[in-house]
């Protein structure tokens, strides 16, 4: 059974982000499918998940667009890890997880995601598994994110393929800037943009289980690694920063 008390990397990371509001990117590692070769890249932390009964477990929810190289490589190689230096604090966190997309419906691979975030095991310790059981919509939570992003942040769903060719830049100024939620009596426009932005916006969701914290804030600096075991509670141990 899940414990009902909060990690301590938890608290401390929760703490750091809500003195620094702004240090909320983070550096995610993930596998190329046909070789061992890394890949990262920035992304934006957007939410903390969790069970009011077990919030031992939080989630880390961030978002993507789902035609970019990371929807394949999570889809071969589920398991990434993070790297987050939240300045001002002094502190990293690195966070070992098992990752999970929440796409659109339509999307091609949809199905194959929701089959793969509902098999996580309760008997893993999975946080995940947890909100599942209590019946999140996940569609649901998706369009609520999305509805938190800003205009500008929404257009940026509706460009081409990130990565694909621009053969010429002057196109650019062709996209939209801002993306708003359509009202009634809106042009044909806006209700498009806003179905292909949301079309592509897809959650990631992060299931920690490895947890190493350093935090040089104080002297001597203090280094820990936090172990999810079987029964949902963390084991900390004290390392050598």
């Amino acid at each position: 059974m899940a414990s009902s008390s909060i990690p301590r990397w938890k608290v401390a990371l929760q703490a750091a982000i809500s003195k620094y509001e702004k240090q909320t990117v983070f550096q995610l590692a993930t596998l190329d499918p046909t070789s061992a070769i890394p890949h990262v890249r920035s992304h934006i932390f957007r939410a903390f998940l969790e069970s009011s009964k077990y919030p031992s477990l939080p989630l880390l929810i961030s978002s993507t667009d789902i035609r970019t190289p990371k929807i394949t490589q999570i889809a071969t190689h589920p398991d990434i890890e993070l790297a987050w230096w939240i300045e001002g604090a002094n502190q990293q966190f690195r966070v070992t997880a098992r990752a999970y997309i929440v796409s659109d419906p339509k999307f091609n691979l949809h199905e194959h995601f929701m089959q793969t975030l509902f098999a996580a095991k309760p008997e893993t310790g999975s946080g995940l598994a947890i909100i599942n059981s209590e019946g999140l919509n996940w569609e649901a939570k998706r369009l609520e994110i999305f509805k938190t992003m800003s205009g500008h942040m929404k257009a940026s769903w509706c460009r081409p393929t990130p990565g694909s060719k621009l053969d010429n830049p002057e196109d650019a100024k062709k996209w939209p800037e801002t993306v708003k939620e359509p009202k009634e009596g809106d042009s044909e426009e806006v209700k498009k943009n806003w179905d292909i932005a949301l079309g592509n916006f897809a959650l990631l969701v992060l299931d920690p289980f490895e947890v190493d914290f350093v935090d040089m804030s104080i002297i001597p600096n203090e280094r820990a690694k936090f172990y999810r075991t079987t029964k949902g509670e963390w084991e900390e141990v004290s390392v050598v920063p």
